[in-house]
């Protein structure tokens, strides 16, 4: 399936994302991702590569599948998956990504116990989840409209998950929508749950963990079980990019 060039070509030409990625602050990301179970980027995506990707949102070629979201009781709104071939802008950030995270993925899986070993490349990783019948790309764009909310929730699609992920703000806080917080709750053991906010601009990424992760406590480790969602959106439109490492079945 060819990339539309109206919408995409034009950023990706003159941006390169693998380069930016691999600038970003990663020691004060991972110490984030470590302690809090969510890490931001600072900006990363240009205006130009926000506004493209929020105008592919209409280009149903690139996408495999569209959900509405009051049809499953996710909430309101909507979001597609994105096609294989995914967008070269899209690929770039999912597998420059994803070679800083997994050291940090395969820390998390020895300290709860999984005793998973995640490779240190993404294609490794995505040839484990397509011999495992998980072969649907997960990447996908969400619109949100006035009143439209993302129920709090974890994408996991098969056996093999990745515990990392990404979500790109791709609109303008405040002149193109306004509400619509990035939300994050974790559960620990015989405690409340905890919420936490996290404000994003334009073009800047939240890394967080897909499912659950460790926390040192008095007894040892435990897990704490985390869930994401956005509140409701009081004017305008939102848009975003996930990117999410493992395939889906």
């Amino acid at each position: 399936m060819p990339e539309d060039p109206a919408t995409l070509k034009h950023d990706i030409l003159q941006t390169d994302y693998a380069t930016r990625v691999n600038g970003l602050d990663w020691p004060r990301i991972l110490a984030d991702l470590d302690t809090f179970g969510f890490a931001t980027t600072g900006p990363l995506l240009t205006r130009e590569a926000c506004e493209a990707l929020a105008c592919a949102y209409d280009n149903d070629g690139l996408f495999r599948t569209r959900i509405v979201m009051a049809r499953h009781g996710f909430g309101s709104g909507e979001y597609k998956y994105l096609a294989y071939p995914l967008p070269s802008l899209v690929q770039s950030l999912r597998s420059s990504l994803y070679p800083h995270l997994a050291p940090l993925a395969n820390s998390w899986s020895e300290r709860t116990g999984r005793g998973v070993s995640f490779p240190s490349e993404h294609s490794d990783f995505l040839k484990r989840c397509h011999d495992a019948g998980q072969t649907r790309p997960t990447p996908l764009l969400l619109r949100y409209r006035q009143d439209d909310f993302n129920c709090l929730h974890q994408d996991l699609y098969g056996d093999h998950v990745f515990p990392l992920q990404a979500a790109f703000l791709l609109s303008e806080p405040g002149k193109d929508f306004t509400g619509g917080e990035f939300v994050l709750t974790e559960q620990r053991p015989r405690q409340q749950s905890r919420a936490s906010v996290v404000p994003l601009s334009r073009g800047e990424a939240v890394i967080f963990a897909v499912n659950e992760r460790p926390v040192e406590g008095t007894r040892g480790t435990y897990r704490v079980r985390m869930r994401h969602g956005v509140s409701r959106i009081l004017s305008g439109n939102r848009h975003t990019l996930g990117v999410i490492f493992h395939d889906g079945a």
